[in-house]
């Protein structure tokens, strides 16, 4: 029962976690475009790739699994999802399972705007956002908006150009140099972030991990702390079945004076994904379950709350590169 993990870059903890729960059972191998990516030597084994839009990326991934009899196929990072999903026929075909959501979840995910429409249109409480300007200047001046908000990209991740803007002159000359970018409420409430794993099976939600959110370093979680809340537990079920997420997936949600707003969805291991293992939420084992065919049971908030998280650097040295 053999994994591959595409772009590790540095989620090393994430190798190391599915190096344990896969020994004795299977590898896990590793690629990323550069030889400077620390993650791919705590695998089993490795490869170079190419940069994902080089022609004909997807057929040395093909052929890795195929090479190494590779059972389920991963990534960690957004861009590349979306690529998976697309050729999961081809991936099926060679006995390789995606390990992930549909095609459709991950470019959702990955356009906020598409994202925001489709939660205000099933009624999800979440920050209200444009792309026309002149239509938020609008809603500013008949006090349905104030200052401050948010500008980023439509399509991003890991918080990448993403400004707190307070007046009308800045949004002008961020538009003016910038294409593709969306002015977002700012939510004023405790940052959660939360991990869930949806059984590839099953379709059903079998675990899930929530934290609040105390420091935040670009666009990952630094420190944090484990919670429960009931309620919470229900809507991330309820938004993850009407959406149809699989796999492992990774939301930001606010609370704001208690109420909870979703913000975004990964569909892939989240940076602070170790806060959840080191908990107890080991969802490499719910992955390999269902790489052999098995349906995991259910085990929301099967971990202590009051568990702190907190990242530090580390330094990986070696001279064989």
């Amino acid at each position: 029962m053999n994994i591959l993990i595409l772009a590790a870059g540095t989620r090393n903890k994430v190798v190391q976690y599915f190096k344990k729960t896969f020994e004795g059972v299977g590898k896990v191998i590793a690629t990323d475009a550069s030889r400077l990516a620390p993650a791919i030597y705590e695998a089993d084994s490795y490869y170079i790739v190419p940069p994902i839009t080089a022609p004909g990326y997807i057929d040395v991934i093909l052929d890795i699994c195929k090479k190494e009899r590779i059972n389920g196929v991963l990534s960690l990072i957004d861009p590349e999802l979306s690529l998976l999903a697309a050729n999961e026929e081809k991936f099926k075909s060679i006995g390789t399972t995606v390990i992930g959501s549909s095609f459709d979840l991950c470019e959702m995910s990955l356009d906020k705007m598409q994202m925001y429409k489709w939660l205000v249109e099933h009624s999800y409480n979440c920050a209200r956002s444009w792309m026309n300007k002149e239509k938020f200047y609008k809603a500013v001046d008949a006090g349905e908006i104030s200052y401050p908000v948010f500008l980023k990209p439509a399509r991003g991740s890991a918080s990448i150009n993403i400004s707190k803007v307070y007046n009308m002159d800045t949004i002008d000359v961020i538009f003016n140099h910038e294409n593709g970018i969306m002015i977002q409420e700012f939510l004023n409430g405790q940052e959660i972030g939360a991990d869930v794993y949806i059984d590839m099976i099953s379709g059903e939600v079998v675990s899930i991990f929530t934290k609040k959110k105390i420091v935040m370093r670009a666009g990952e979680t630094d420190k944090a702390v484990s919670f429960k809340n009931q309620e919470l537990f229900d809507l991330i079920e309820r938004f993850v079945l009407e959406a149809g997420y699989k796999g492992q997936i990774d939301i930001d949600i606010f609370d704001v004076n208690g109420v909870y707003y979703i913000s975004e969805v990964n569909p892939r291991f989240g940076g602070g994904y170790p806060h959840a293992y080191e908990s107890g939420c080991d969802h490499m084992r719910l992955i390999l379950n269902n790489l052999k065919g098995e349906t995991n049971q259910r085990l929301i908030g099967s971990y202590d709350d009051g568990i702190y998280m907190m990242k530090y650097n580390e330094v990986m040295i070696n001279r064989g590169i």
